[in-house]
C-alpha cells in the first residue's frame, strides 16, 4: 500500500515494483489480485437476489447482451488470440456481457456476467450459455435485448431450449 499512495503515476502494477518502499516481487500482485478474485456466479447470484427484492416477480426483467473486442495486436505471447471485428479485423480477444437494465430511463446497467470468448467458442454460443444461467436462476421472465450479430438463425438455434424472450435487431442487409 505504501508504494500505492507514494506512486504518482502508474500505467501498470508492474511500475510499483520501481517505487523503493514496494518490498516484494512484481508478480506478488498479480498473483494476490488472482487470489482475490471473486466467484462470479456467486456474484451473479447477489445480484439477482438484489433484483428480485425490487421487481415483482411477474415484471420482466430486461438484459442487454454484447460481444465487445479488446484489441491486442502487439501482444504476440499473449495466449488464446482470435481474430476479432471491431472496425474492421483485429487480432485480441472478445468478452461477452449480459447486463440487467434496471431502469426504462437511465444510463447505468449492472454486467451480471461479463466472460471472454476462447478460441473454441464464439459469441454467439457464450452469450446463451450466459442468458441460459441467467435464466435458471432468475425468479422473473427475462427479456434479452441483442444488437444485430445476434439477430441470426444460428442465435435463433442457440437458445431455442432456453427460456427468455429475445427482441434482436437484424442487419439491414437480411
Amino acid at each position: 500500500m505504501d508504494a500505492v499512495m507514494t506512486t504518482r503515476n502508474a500505467a501498470c502494477l508492474a511500475e510499483f515494483s520501481l517505487n523503493p518502499l514496494f518490498h516484494r516481487q512484481w508478480p506478488s500482485v498479480y498473483e494476490a489480485l488472482q487470489d482475490c478474485r471473486p466467484d462470479r456466479k456467486k456474484l451473479m447470484l447477489l445480484y439477482l437476489e438484489q433484483l428480485q427484492k425490487e421487481a415483482p416477480s411477474t415484471e420482466h426483467v430486461l438484459v442487454a447482451i454484447d460481444h465487445t473486442a479488446w484489441g491486442r495486436p502487439d501482444a504476440k505471447t499473449l495466449q488464446d488470440r482470435t481474430h476479432e471485428y471491431h472496425k474492421g479485423v483485429i487480432i485480441g480477444q472478445g468478452y461477452s456481457t449480459i447486463a440487467w437494465i434496471p431502469e426504462a430511463e437511465g444510463s447505468w446497467a449492472l454486467p451480471l456476467l461479463h466472460e471472454r470468448i476462447s478460441s473454441w467458442s464464439s459469441p454467439i454460443e457464450k452469450a446463451a450459455s450466459q442468458l441460459k444461467l441467467v435464466c435458471e436462476q432468475s425468479i422473473n421472465p427475462v427479456l434479452a435485448v441483442l444488437d444485430r450479430e445476434y439477430g441470426n438463425a444460428n442465435w435463433v438455434l442457440a437458445q431455442a431450449d432456453i427460456q427468455a424472450d429475445c427482441l434482436m435487431r437484424v442487419r439491414k442487409n437480411a
